[in-house]
């Protein structure tokens, strides 16, 4: 109790002492032979309880004390008639005594009570607030959540751990002409006429064979509607990392396919003017050699050693243009890869055992740091094998007679196998850097520049990529290739 409230109560409850004392001190008239006072000290319950109601256990005790010394004193100093100290006196005392602690303690522990109800009452009204604020920001949260959803142009799909279509945004609804109510529960793969392999990305994210897919692939709506799309498929987990399904992301690149497209068919027909001013240039020379070695041998006048030395000159310019046809053919019809597993530790070993015998020849010698855990590719072993002899064929030529080191080196991670080669040669000029994959371009008098064309035409074939760098310290191309499936 406060000290303002406690004033009035302690005057009261001093005031009621005062009474009952004056009436238990001063009365010696008896009722019916019992004596007053004996009567009036009863009376001193009423101020104990009182205090011990709004005070508590100390309150009830110094109303006690105050209530017994009074009954004992005047027990000790009669007044008038009044019984000397005994045992009625004793018991009176510990009757004030038991009711002001008895009381006291009631009323501490229903404060007490009171008290952690008040503090639970407190901690209940603060964990709601907070409960409160939290879910207004989750609210405020989702609805952000879908305005970016809504805001995007990729079509955003979630599935369940089922394959049924959780959500759909409105890119969604727009691309695949259906309303997230018609989408929702039915199966991702009936959304579609075709799907280009989406459902089988979704199927092996769900497995989790696949933490994520990615592929660029043309499907069909339900509509008729063509569309070529960017696809990724990921896997959708919660915070304790449950599968909670999946997250299709759909890009529509159809115009960028189309524009694509153009500047392929516009660069062929620049590659086709190239190749034929290429052709051109090969085919010219040595018929040009063979016809004035003709004029040579028309005036021979039968000379055999001179006939015969024109005649090998002839016969190495039909060779020339042999290599050229060849390498020609090579280039303009080439066979659509088989893919299969391929072991790329094996397809190394053997180039490496069939290259050091020349590479030997010019001071050359082949490194190769190959894992035994490299994963397998998905490629046409035999078109893979002709990719790394020409890279190791013009590493070797690249160094020359100087000699030097050739490095077979690979590596990978989840997706991807990666094998450079790199030799210890002069290097590329970097103004030729860039025209190193044009047909006919080569630095080389015997060369036909069609090499390193057909290493980045397989290599494309194969939905891999190949990169190049080159200093004064040599030279390094890296091929990289899908691992292969696990199906």
């Amino acid at each position: 109790m406060s000290g303002k409230k406690a004033a009035p109560a302690v005057i009261i409850i001093f005031l009621m002492f005062l009474l009952i004392t004056v009436l238990y001190l001063f009365a010696g008239a008896t009722v019916g032979g019992v004596p007053l006072w004996s009567l009036h000290q009863r009376l001193y319950y009423i101020p104990v309880g009182y205090a011990a109601y709004l005070f508590g256990r100390r309150g009830g005790i110094v109303a006690v004390v105050v209530a017994c010394a009074i009954v004992v004193l005047h027990s000790w100093l009669p007044v008038g008639e009044s019984a000397v100290l005994g045992f009625d006196t004793w018991l009176e005392v510990g009757s004030l005594i038991a009711v002001g602690a008895i009381l006291g303690t009631m009323r501490d522990t229903e404060q007490t009570k009171n008290a952690d109800l008040k503090r639970m009452s407190l901690q209940l009204e603060g964990a709601y607030k907070k409960l409160e604020d939290r879910a207004i920001q989750l609210i405020n949260i989702q609805d952000y959540t879908q305005s970016i959803l809504r805001s995007i142009t990729s079509a955003v799909l979630t599935v369940g751990p089922d394959g049924s279509v959780a959500t759909a945004n409105a890119a969604a609804e727009r691309m695949l002409g259906v309303s997230e109510f018609e989408m929702v529960p039915k199966p991702i793969g009936s959304l579609f006429r075709s799907d280009g392999g989406l459902g089988g990305d979704v199927a092996k994210v769900l497995a989790g064979r696949l933490p994520l897919a990615m592929r660029e692939t043309t499907i069909q709506t339900v509509g008729g509607r063509m569309l070529h799309v960017q696809a990724s498929t990921s896997c959708m987990r919660d915070v304790d990392g449950d599968n909670l399904g999946a997250v299709i992301t759909l890009e529509d690149v159809s115009d960028v396919k189309a524009l694509t497209d153009q500047l392929i068919r516009a660069d062929r027909l620049a590659a086709l003017g190239q190749l034929t001013a290429g052709v051109a240039h090969e085919v010219r020379n040595p018929l040009g050699v063979i016809r004035a070695s003709v004029q040579l041998l028309e005036d021979a006048h039968g000379d055999a050693a001179r006939i015969k030395e024109i005649a090998g000159v002839i016969k190495q310019e039909i060779d020339r243009l042999n290599r050229v046809i060849k390498a020609l053919l090579d280039f303009g019809r080439p066979s659509t890869p088989t893919l299969v597993r391929t072991d790329l530790r094996e397809t190394i070993a053997h180039i490496v055992s069939f290259a050091s015998r020349f590479a030997l020849q010019s001071g050359v010698r082949i490194v190769q740091k190959v894992p035994e855990d490299l994963p397998a590719v998905s490629g046409d072993p035999d078109q893979l094998e002709q990719v790394f002899l020409n890279l190791v064929t013009n590493a070797v030529q690249a160094m020359g007679d100087i000699g030097g080191i050739i490095t077979i080196e690979a590596r990978s991670d989840e997706y991807f196998v990666e094998v450079s080669v790199a030799d210890t040669g002069p290097g590329i000029d970097p103004a030729d850097l860039a025209k190193i994959f044009d047909p006919f371009f080569t630095k080389r008098a015997d060369g036909t520049g069609l090499g390193l064309t057909v290493v980045h035409r397989i290599i494309e074939d194969h939905d891999g990529q190949v990169e190049v760098e080159s200093g004064p310290g040599g030279t390094v191309f890296t091929i990289r290739l899908h691992v292969a499936s696990t199906d």
